[in-house]
Order: C-alpha cells, then sequence, then structure tokens
C-alpha cells in the first residue's frame, strides 16, 4: 500500500488533477497496480479523465462495488496537492483488498471502481466519474447489491495522545439504508484488531463523495471515512503523515466485509427508503466521548448533549424534525475538535 501511495503522490502525478498529464499518469499507476493484483483492469472514458474499473466476476449476476476516487486537485501556483489521505490511501487498500480476494470462489462478484473527477469543482457537477458511472453502468444497476465508499480513511482520528481506541476509528454511513447492513457491520466492528467501526446515520453530513449517486438511485451503499483531518485539502497532506498500520488492518476488515457480503444468502440486499438512525450515531458519539473524558474536557459538554438529543428519540431511533439541527451542530463540534 506504501508503494501505491507514494506513486500516487509523486511529483510526476502532480496531484492528480483530472484531464491532465499527471491525472493520466495517476490512471496508468492505478491500470499497473490492479494487474499486479491479478485483475483485467479497463478505462471508462468520462467528460474529463477515465474511471478504472476491474471486475471480479462471481457465481450469481449479483454484485458489491467497492469505490474510491484516485483524483485530487492538482497544483495551485508552486504548490503540489498531493492527497495522500484523500484518496491515495483508499486507492491503495482498495487493491490490497482486491489482491487478498479469491478469485473463483465468491457468489456475488466484486466490482473495484476507481473514479475520476470526484474533487472540486466536478463534485458540484455532472461530470463527477461515478455519477457518469451511474449514468453508464458497467454492470446492471438493478443487481447492485451494495456500493461500497471510501474516502479520507487513512489517517488516526483525533491528534497524538488521542486514546487508541479512538484513535482507530472508521465511520461507516448508510448501513441503515438496506437491510441486513446494520447487523453486520455491527457484527464486525471491533473483529479485526487496530480498528474500531462505528456507525452514524448517513444524514448527519451532506452527501460528500460518490456514493451520493448512488443514494439517489436507491441502491443500498456504504460509506467508510475518519472524517476531515485538519491536513484536508493542503498541500501537507502527504504519505508522512498516514496511520499505515490503521490502514492495513482496514483493509483486512473490509476483506473480511465483502467476502461475507458475497456470501450473504438473500437474493437480493432491499433498500431501505427515509431510513433514519439517529440513536445509534448519538450512542456512537457518546462512546467517543466518555473514551476521551479522561484527556480531554470537551467531550463532557458532548456527553451531555448527547444524553439530551438520546432522550427525544422515538421508539424507532429518530429525533423530532425541529432537534435534528443539534445533531448535526454536535457531530460537526466532534470533527473540528478531533481534526
Amino acid at each position: 500500500m506504501r508503494t501505491i501511495v507514494e506513486a500516487l503522490c509523486s511529483d510526476e502525478c502532480a496531484g492528480r488533477a483530472p484531464g491532465t498529464p499527471g491525472g493520466k499518469a495517476a490512471r496508468r499507476i492505478v491500470m499497473d497496480a490492479f494487474r499486479e493484483a491479478g485483475l483485467s483492469p479497463v478505462e471508462q472514458p468520462i467528460e474529463v479523465g477515465a474511471n478504472v474499473l476491474a471486475a471480479l466476476p462471481g457465481k450469481s449476476d449479483r454484485w458489491v462495488i467497492l469505490a474510491a476516487h484516485y483524483d485530487h486537485l492538482g497544483t495551485m501556483g508552486k504548490n503540489i496537492y498531493r492527497g495522500a489521505d484523500d484518496n491515495a490511501a483508499a486507492v491503495a487498500i482498495m487493491i490490497d483488498v482486491a489482491r487478498a480476494l479469491p478469485r473463483e470462489t465468491l457468489d456475488r462478484g466484486i466490482l473495484f471502481a476507481a473514479f475520476d473527477a470526484e474533487e472540486p469543482p466536478h463534485f458540484l457537477q455532472n461530470t463527477m466519474g461515478s455519477k457518469e458511472w451511474v449514468r453508464r453502468p458497467t454492470v446492471p444497476l438493478d443487481q447492485v447489491d451494495l456500493m461500497i465508499c471510501m474516502d479520507l480513511i487513512g489517517h488516526a482520528f483525533g491528534p497524538p495522545g488521542t486514546p487508541e481506541d479512538v484513535r482507530q476509528t472508521v465511520f461507516a454511513l448508510g448501513a441503515e439504508r438496506s437491510t441486513g447492513t446494520s447487523t453486520h457491520v455491527d457484527a464486525l466492528a471491533r473483529q479485526i484488531p487496530g480498528v474500531v467501526v462505528r456507525r452514524l446515520d448517513a444524514e448527519v453530513i451532506p452527501p460528500l463523495s460518490d456514493y451520493e449517486a448512488f443514494w439517489r438511485n436507491e441502491i443500498p451503499f456504504l460509506f467508510l471515512s475518519c472524517a476531515h483531518g485538519r491536513r484536508y485539502h493542503t498541500p501537507e497532506d502527504t504519505p508522512a503523515w498516514l496511520d499505515w498500520k490503521k490502514m492495513e488492518s482496514l483493509a483486512r476488515w473490509l476483506e473480511r466485509f465483502v467476502r461475507e457480503t458475497s456470501a450473504r444468502p438473500e437474493a437480493k440486499i432491499e433498500w431501505i427508503n427515509d431510513a433514519r438512525d439517529d440513536a445509534l450515531t448519538l450512542r456512537s458519539l457518546s462512546d467517543i466521548a466518555r473514551s476521551l473524558a479522561d484527556v480531554n474536557p470537551q467531550p463532557i459538554e458532548w456527553l451531555g448533549t448527547a444524553s439530551t438529543l438520546l432522550a427525544a428519540c422515538g421508539t424507532d431511533g429518530r429525533l423530532p424534525e425541529a432537534r435534528r439541527r443539534e445533531l448535526m451542530m454536535l457531530v460537526q463540534m466532534v470533527e473540528d475538535e478531533m481534526a
């Protein structure tokens, strides 16, 4: 993984902006890495670059997608925005999972998708690689059982000195939107040493990555992220600050999760429309606050707010709409404090 990240963050790739020589160099690196993993990647041209897709067919016509965008911001003046955490680390993890999965025994097929053109200005336009893929899918959309999206996944959560149980956090959003996925994520949350997967409701943040196009088309998704770090979208987002051990643990967690998702016995993983799990979000934030209480007084305030909001949740786990702004403010407060 380190080799792939360092290659994608090199001067040759120059920040990997779509449609630039650096973006094309990054695409070659991703293509070569998939080939070395034993797959046969193809390019899907889009308006401003190209997606890189590698399929691992299964026994059935159902599919799981594991995705991460490989582009970044390029250069600004003399600065190269190398994008180690955003999103070279996720690409390396995805390829590591591809290398580890068996070639003939999976029930559902796995489509590995390295999307281009996720960053601004494409994020706010219809030129995103993931939106292009949904418009021109390489497997039928109604045969996709789960899309797993990774973004900002290579750093420890919290500054140095934060308890390891917190720094190992990876947030999982959107599991509540499909049948059986929440239970599956919870069952594996602490099964791999070095990573702790904590679920949040998908609506606590705006849809900020490639899962948006799948969400809008009611395709089950899971978004994995460690939230914004303090080096987000700066020239300081370099390989030097990545948590390599955490990345290795997450790759093993994902390998197991993808294997088990492929083997799920249902004929189809169903979309759950308008699902919400505010109570689960509040419990996840409360667990973090309790772990931090001995080293930081700020979480005491978080715990109080979370407890008040948890008491306001209905039996279905939903907050009244009038209280949802408080929840989103709490999530933002935690992210800002831990950046």
